[in-house]
């Protein structure tokens, strides 16, 4: 039920650690993986490292918000491939500019910077969607998995742009879901994962100390997190995979957390 070889799956932001370990469990799972990223030596390194465990990789250069630059890629992809069975989209993330620090109040806030990220983050995924989607409404099947987060399950200090986009994200989740079941065909499902809290590159510095210990704001998250600890990243790809196969074939329009229980507890 769970198998997925032989499919095609794009996935946007490939180049980066989240999409880099979707793509790489892709590959080990036997799908063929097209790398979408705006990095042209993050995506031949993403690429030469899936070819290096023996699957079918190839990069595209190109921009999630860019509605030509992605038509481009779907014709590139179809075209070597001939299909598109999945979508991953892992394209986005958070900008220094737009989180507050600890003494910013919400009037303090860069417009821009609120601007970019809601563009990066909902944009980033509508687009894609639109673009690959389409495919998939033509061919009469496909999975599409987009990424929300715990910041849309109640308010996180620090980070109102990317809460309001991920937010959107779940929306229009639902929303394609409805729209690619009831006009197209039951055989395209799109589903989100919700992630917990995970240590990247991106939120490093907000939450660990330069000596390695855990900030005040770890610790508050790993107070609310039943299995007391941050996440591995690897621990969403079975929650992908289990989305992109014919294990999840009556669900579409779910987000699901994989979270360790922080969404389900109040903290008392």
């Amino acid at each position: 039920m769970f198998d997925i070889n032989g499919k095609v799956a794009v996935v946007t932001g490939g180049g980066g650690v989240l999409g880099g370990s979707i793509a790489r469990s892709l590959i080990e799972a036997g799908a063929k993986v097209a790398i979408l990223d705006i990095r042209e030596e993050q995506i031949n390194n993403r690429v030469k490292e899936l070819e290096q465990l023996g699957g079918e990789a190839m990069g595209i250069v190109g921009s999630v918000l860019d509605m030509e630059e992605l038509r481009l890629a779907r014709e590139t992809l179809i075209k070597k491939w001939g299909k598109v069975d999945i979508l991953i989209n892992a394209a986005g993330g958070n900008m220094p500019g737009a989180t507050l620090t600890e003494d910013q109040t919400v009037f303090d806030m860069k417009i821009e910077d609120f601007q970019k990220v809601t563009d990066l983050n909902l944009n980033g995924t509508i687009y894609p969607c639109l673009i690959f989607g389409e495919a998939m409404a033509q061919q009469g099947s496909g999975s599409i998995v987009t990424v929300s987060s715990m910041a849309t399950y109640s308010a996180i200090t620090r980070v109102p742009g990317y809460s309001v986009a991920k937010t959107g994200i779940n929306i229009f989740t639902q929303w394609m879901a409805m729209e690619m079941a009831t006009k197209f065909s039951e055989k395209i499902r799109v589903n989100a994962i919700a992630p917990g809290f995970f240590i990247g590159d991106q939120n490093r510095n907000v939450l660990i100390n330069p000596d390695g210990s855990y900030t005040e704001r770890s610790k508050k998250v790993i107070g609310r997190t039943p299995m007391g600890r941050f996440g591995d990243i690897k621990e969403l790809n079975g929650a992908v995979q289990f989305l992109c196969s014919d294990a999840a074939s009556f669900i579409t329009g779910v987000i699901l957390p994989v979270d360790g229980g922080f969404s389900s507890f109040s903290g008392v």
